[in-house]
């Protein structure tokens, strides 16, 4: 048919957050590397229009908001000729320790993630990732 199959905006989701992360100075192997990790629990996502091939996108992607063991984070998914809206989601992540089991997010991680809501709730929205 010519569009983008819909898993895609999936991926798309994970490669904006893992980009975000990477801004913040905190690739994702970082995290991992401190024995923690943060599995999807929940996904939402809204097709708004069809990404067709060979489309350019641009991912927004903002962390909106963190709990003791969760963080939720928010994305735009926009075809970059026009900005025109293709899909806006969410995602759910629970922080787990090595063990698999649920764990608190460490302090150095939630204080960054803080700053992080602070600055983004005090600014205009995320530039495309």
């Amino acid at each position: 048919m010519g569009v983008v199959y819909y898993a895609n905006y999936l991926r798309w989701f994970e490669r904006g957050r893992s980009e975000l992360l990477r801004q913040l100075g905190l690739p994702y192997k970082s995290i991992e590397e401190q024995g923690f990790h943060f599995p999807v629990t929940e996904v939402s996502c809204r097709y708004l229009n069809s990404a067709r091939y060979d489309d350019t996108i641009l991912i927004q992607t903002q962390l909106t908001s963190i709990g003791r063991a969760s963080l939720n984070f928010g994305y735009t998914i926009l075809k970059e000729i026009d900005d025109s809206p293709l899909a806006v989601g969410s995602t759910k992540h629970a922080c787990i320790g090595s063990d698999g089991r649920i764990a608190r997010i460490p302090s150095s991680l939630a204080q960054l993630f803080a700053g992080v809501l602070r600055a983004a709730q005090s600014q205009k929205p995320p530039e495309p990732i």
